[in-house]
């Protein structure tokens, strides 16, 4: 993951600023920096997003095609991610690159593992034969400090803006069975995000926890929990990361932050989703280049 140097100095100011409640940017240890959502960027895919979360740049698109139901779940479809870290942070480059992809996959895999996350039974389209498979390529284009979060919440609006076009199953005289797609751009299927969950990553700097840690603090913090809340506050997964340790009485500290700013973090999300929504065509596309 990319990274900076710092001296002694300088991670002593952030780690007493932290004990205080008063960060380098002035924010607070649960308040997030700014952040700026944006659906529907990209239009070759059936859904797409665009987070930015102070200096991190992500990008999301997902594409629905047909496919083959797992032999262990032959009446749902399912998700397949895929992640492309080409930063422009040196670090990122070639293998380093490849190993944070596969540990962003990995965690996301079992973020949505969770049966109530998506409605895969809405995907499948006939049993054990047909069922949509959606492609989650996810672009890491500019990395400071926080991924984890930043994708999730990329993800969810992605999810939240796709449309999956409606089939129906003619069978004919013979028994055998073909797939009709509407013509209809409109006659879609729109998938539930309401369990869909947000990861809220709580870094341990000196005696306290700050949750969207900058690059900067990340440099001060040598152990993190990645925790998974839905928009009711329930946890579904939690993930350590860092070389440091983290004692019991810390990491339920840890679980009552996530749980308290990620349910924040879920309304303030669906509230600008529904916002964009309600604009329709009207609302002015800044689109992933601009």
């Amino acid at each position: 993951m990319a990274s900076v140097v710092l001296s002694e100095a300088e991670k002593l100011y952030i780690v007493h600023g932290v004990q205080e409640d008063l960060r380098v940017d002035g924010r607070g240890c649960e308040d997030y920096r700014c952040a700026e959502v944006e659906t529907d960027v990209v239009s070759n895919t059936s859904g797409s997003a665009r987070v930015k979360l102070g200096e991190t740049d992500i990008l999301v698109g997902i594409k629905a095609e047909m496919g083959t139901p797992k032999l262990e779940k032959p009446d749902e479809g399912y998700l397949e991610f895929f992640v492309d870290c080409s930063s422009n942070s040196p670090e990122l480059e070639g293998r380093g690159g490849e190993e944070l992809g596969t540990d962003i996959a990995n965690t996301l895999y079992r973020v949505f593992s969770c049966e109530n996350s998506v409605d895969l039974k809405s995907l499948c389209i006939n049993p054990k034969e047909h069922c949509w498979v959606l492609y989650v390529d996810i672009l890491l284009l500019e990395c400071g400090g926080n991924i984890f979060d930043a994708i999730s919440i990329a993800v969810k609006a992605a999810l939240f803006n796709t449309r999956i076009p409606k089939v129906r199953v003619l069978e004919d005289e013979e028994g055998t069975k073909e797939i009709e797609l509407s013509d209809d751009p409109y006659d879609c299927i729109r998938l539930n995000v309401d369990e869909v969950p947000c990861i809220v990553t709580l870094s341990k700097i000196g005696y306290r926890h700050v949750v969207d840690a900058t690059l900067q603090e990340e440099a001060c913090s040598l152990a993190s929990l990645l925790i998974s809340v839905t928009s009711k506050g329930a946890i579904t997964s939690m993930k350590k990361v860092g070389k440091g340790s983290l004692d019991p009485e810390s990491i339920f500290e840890m679980m009552e932050t996530g749980q308290r700013v990620g349910k924040s973090l879920h309304v303030a999300l669906q509230k600008i989703l529904d916002e964009e929504e309600n604009l329709g065509t009207s609302r002015s596309k800044v689109g992933f280049l601009g």
